[in-house]
C-alpha cells in the first residue's frame, strides 16, 4: 500500500541513466506508484555498472517490470500499461521513444490526461539537441559552471548534484507536479521538455542577480560570490582535511575574527578592502593550517562563524547534526540519503530496490492479462 502526498498517482519510467531514474525515485519517496520498464536485453552501453540490483539506489521503492522493447508484443505491453498511468517519464534524445512506437503522440491517444515527462540534456529542440554530452557540458553551455571556479582553479561542481540532479530532476519534477495539478483540473494531459542546460540556467537566477548588482564578475577573484573574499572559501587544515567559511554578514565578520584570534590584523580589520585581501587570504591559509579538522571544528562548529567542515560522505553520516535530522536511511545493509524535504504529515519514505522484472507477473494480471497471454509473453521471451 503506497503512502504519501502522491499516493494513487501512477508513474511510468522507461529505464535509463542520471536525471530520469532520480525523479521516480522522489515520486515514489513520496508516495507515486513507479513502475520501471526495464529492457529485458543487457544494454551494453548503459555507463553506469553495478555488483548487484541493490546498488541502485534510484530504483528504490519502485516496481520492476522487464520487457523486450525490440518486439511488437513488449511494446503492446507498455502501451496497455501507459494507458493506465498518470505520467509517464522517459530520458532518451529526441526521437528514441518514437522510433520505439512509444512516443507522445500514440500514449496520449488512448490516455488524453497523460503527462509526458522527457528528460535530456540539451532538449527535445535545438542545434545541439542530438549532440551527446554529460553533465559538465549542459551546466558549461547554461553559464552555471562558470563560478565554481576559482582564478587558481579551473570551474568545477561536485557531480550530478548542480546538472543532473538540480538542473534536470529537479525541473522535471516541478513541471511533473504542476502538470498533475492543471490535469486534475482540466482532464488535459501534456508534454513536458526539460532539459538540463535550461534548468541549470533557471537555478542560476540568484547569481544573475548578484551579477546584475555588481557583485559578479565575468572574470574571477572580483567579488566576495566568486573567489575574491578570503573570508568566504575553502581551507586546508593541518591533518590534510578541509573547512569551508563564508562570514558575510559584519556581526558574523568579527565573530569569525575574534575566533580565529586576528581581530588586530591590519589586513583583517577592513572586511570589504579588496587591496587587503590578498594578504588577508595568505593569513587565513595560514591560521587554518596550524589546527587539524576537527580542533576548528571544536573551535568555530556551533557558532554564528558560518563554519562548517567539508566532510566526505563517510564522515557526514556520523555527523551529529546528520544523525538528529535523520538526513541518511539504511535500508537493505544500505546506507543512503534519506527522503527531502521533511513533511509534517505525509513523510516521504525509501523503498526497497526491486531486482529486474520483479513485479512481471503481478504488473500483467493488473494489466488484466490471462494466464495464458502471460505464458505466451514469458514463451516468447518478450518477458
Amino acid at each position: 500500500m503506497h503512502t504519501g502526498p502522491l499516493a494513487g498517482i501512477r508513474v511510468v519510467e522507461i529505464a535509463g541513466i542520471g536525471p530520469a531514474p532520480f525523479a521516480g525515485m522522489v515520486l515514489a519517496d513520496f508516495g507515486a506508484e513507479v513502475i520501471v520498464v526495464e529492457r529485458k536485453q543487457q544494454n551494453g552501453n548503459a555507463g553506469l555498472k553495478f555488483d548487484h540490483d541493490k546498488q541502485a539506489i534510484f530504483n528504490r521503492g519502485k516496481r520492476s517490470l522487464a520487457v523486450d522493447l525490440k518486439s511488437q508484443q513488449g511494446i503492446d505491453v507498455v502501451l496497455k500499461l501507459v494507458a493506465s498511468a498518470d505520467v509517464l517519464i522517459e530520458g532518451f534524445r529526441p526521437g528514441v521513444m518514437e522510433r520505439l512506437g512509444l512516443g507522445p503522440d500514440i500514449c496520449q491517444e488512448n490516455n488524453p490526461k497523460l503527462i509526458y515527462g522527457r528528460m535530456t540534456g540539451w532538449g527535445q529542440t535545438g542545434p545541439l539537441a542530438q549532440v551527446a554530452a554529460h553533465e559538465p557540458n549542459y551546466t558549461a553551455l547554461s553559464g552555471a559552471l562558470w563560478y565554481g571556479g576559482r582564478a587558481d582553479h579551473a570551474p568545477s561542481a561536485p557531480l550530478s548534484t548542480m546538472g543532473d540532479i538540480g538542473g534536470g530532476s529537479m525541473t522535471l519534477l516541478l513541471g511533473i507536479l504542476s502538470a498533475l495539478i492543471h490535469a486534475q483540473k482540466t482532464g488535459q494531459g501534456q508534454i513536458i521538455d526539460a532539459a538540463i542546460t535550461d534548468g541549470s540556467a533557471y537555478n542560476s537566477s540568484l547569481l544573475w542577480s548578484l551579477y546584475h548588482a555588481k557583485q559578479l564578475d565575468d572574470e574571477f577573484g572580483q567579488g566576495w560570490a566568486d573567489g575574491g573574499a578570503p573570508w568566504n572559501d575553502i581551507y586546508q587544515c593541518a591533518d590534510g582535511r578541509y573547512v569551508s567559511v563564508c562570514a558575510l554578514e559584519p556581526d558574523f565578520y568579527r565573530l569569525f575574527l575574534d575566533k580565529l584570534d586576528l581581530a588586530t590584523e591590519p589586513c583583517m580589520k577592513e572586511q570589504w578592502d579588496k587591496s587587503q585581501w590578498p594578504p588577508a587570504r595568505a593569513k587565513l591559509a595560514e591560521r587554518f593550517l596550524s589546527k587539524t579538522q576537527q580542533q576548528w571544528c571544536q573551535l568555530l562548529e556551533g557558532s554564528d562563524a558560518c563554519f562548517a567542515p567539508v566532510l566526505n560522505f563517510s564522515q557526514a553520516t556520523g555527523h551529529p547534526h546528520n544523525i538528529a535530522r535523520e538526513t541518511f536511511v539504511e535500508v537493505d545493509q544500505t546506507l543512503q540519503p534519506a527522503p527531502a524535504p521533511k513533511l509534517s504529515q505525509t513523510p516521504g519514505r525509501a523503498g526497497r530496490v526491486p531486482n529486474k522484472g520483479q513485479h512481471n507477473d503481478e504488473i500483467l494480471r493488473e494489466l488484466g492479462l490471462s494466464e495464458q497471454e502471460c505464458v505466451a509473453l514469458k514463451e516468447n521471451s518478450v518477458i
